[in-house]
């Protein structure tokens, strides 16, 4: 409103003052040289144009003030301020609308008075068209500075969005700009780079640390395996304490797995090859076989080493826990289907399956699904370990019971191609 009125409504008020104040000056002066009869001629032959019209004061003139609103009042002002301060401004004279303007040719003379009437469009408010264009300006300004406020905050909270996505793909060196102009976003920005230190911190505490467990158990489970060989004379002793202490060894294995960093180097993995290569390390048939109906063209995107891990748990897993009730063998069926740009990979057990209820808590961190699974050595870490490789490689993990008895492990994986 401010710029309307400096822009446009106080210009227009004063435009329209100064047109009517140059008419009445006009007049003023073609009457002033005219003699008595010209001065009659000229007043009937200005009564009859349309754009303007001067008529003599009568004593009996009834007329209306022209001031009644802001724009008006500033139209009489100006009017005044040219012509003088006994100016008469009308808008109305004997009941004719219009701009009329009193003035005189010669002071104190009342028969040397006269009025004139102007066109009302020069001196009319603004119209609707004008009133538009100055709301679409509004609409407009209001729009761009909208846009530009809100890229203003976008922006830093995309670059946090972002930062935080690669804090959590495991590069803690990622940090944000702490001189911002903003200090709401600076003490944001601040706060997270304390955080991404902390974080980066705690991840190399826990590597010397896992590096120093493996360290300080397994070079006393080695010389403790050595000295059981040598020691024990009972053949059945000695081969209980052995796999004793490789039971313990695997245990501190499942460990490291699973606080490994998350780093991966992803790339095309041939599945089929990939599968029979970990199937191969499960030989005892009497335990566990191992079908696999993959075909060999099938290329997922992953870490070689995380998948192959991937397999090994769930095989291990099946042969700890799905073994058929009658046989005593886990059969183990592994299938493929794809489905758009991704691959599912299902591994199958023939085993009796986990209560439903149970399914979500499976790759919880040391969680047995049954007394039975209890009872079964190993860390509780297997599906665990699945699970968050799944997640770094970008696929996931889904837990079901096969319709026909056994549990079934769906690998979710882009395809290469």
């Amino acid at each position: 409103m401010q710029t309307l009125r400096a822009l446009e409504f106080e210009p227009r008020a004063v435009q329209a003052a100064q047109q009517t104040a140059g008419l009445v000056n006009l007049s003023r002066v073609a009457l002033q040289q005219a003699d008595g009869i010209t001065r009659v001629a000229l007043v009937k032959s200005l009564g009859t144009q349309q754009a303007i019209r001067v008529a003599p004061h009568e004593p009996g003139d009834r007329w209306e003030p022209f001031e009644v609103d802001r724009f008006t009042r500033r139209v009489g002002e100006e009017l005044r301020a040219v012509l003088g301060p006994d100016t008469v401004v009308a808008r109305s004279v004997n009941g004719q609308e219009g701009l009329w303007v009193g003035f005189t040719i010669e002071r104190d003379r009342e028969r040397d008075r006269f009025w004139l009437q102007a066109d009302g469009g020069p001196a009319s408010p603004l119209n609707e068209t004008t009133w538009m264009i100055w709301i679409g300006i509004a609409l407009a300004a209001t729009l761009v500075g909208s846009v530009a406020i809100a890229s203003l905050i976008n922006r830093p909270l995309k670059q946090l969005s972002f930062a935080a996505s690669r804090i959590r793909e495991g590069d803690l060196d990622s940090r944000l700009d702490e001189n911002t102009l903003t200090s709401e976003i600076r003490e944001v920005n601040m706060g997270f780079n304390r955080m991404a230190r902390e974080l980066a911190r705690v991840e190399e505490d826990r590597a010397v640390m896992l590096a120093g467990i493996s360290h300080d158990l397994r070079t006393p489970l080695a010389r403790l395996r050595l000295e059981t060989e040598m020691s024990v004379a009972d053949d059945e002793a000695k081969r209980n304490m052995a796999l004793d202490i490789d039971q313990l060894d695997a245990i501190i294995d499942k460990f490291m797995d699973y606080a490994r960093p998350g780093e991966t180097k992803l790339g095309p993995v041939h599945v089929a090859q990939l599968i029979d290569r970990e199937a191969a390390a499960f030989r005892d048939p009497a335990q566990i076989r191992i079908a696999s109906r993959v075909p060999e063209e099938l290329v997922v995107i992953g870490d070689e080493t995380e998948l192959g891990r991937v397999f090994l748990n769930l095989f291990e897993n099946a042969r700890r826990y799905g073994r058929g009730t009658y046989t005593g063998i886990a059969e183990v069926t592994v299938s493929s289907v794809k489905t758009g740009p991704w691959a599912i990979v299902s591994v199958r057990d023939q085993g009796p399956g986990v209560a439903p209820e149970k399914l979500s808590q499976l790759t919880t961190p040391f969680f047995r699904g049954d007394a039975a699974r209890t009872a079964a050595t190993g860390a509780g870490l297997g599906l665990a370990i699945v699970d968050k490789a799944m997640h770094r490689m970008g696929g996931s993990l889904e837990l079901a019971n096969a319709p026909d008895g056994g549990l079934v492990a769906h690998l979710r994986l882009r395809r290469a191609a």
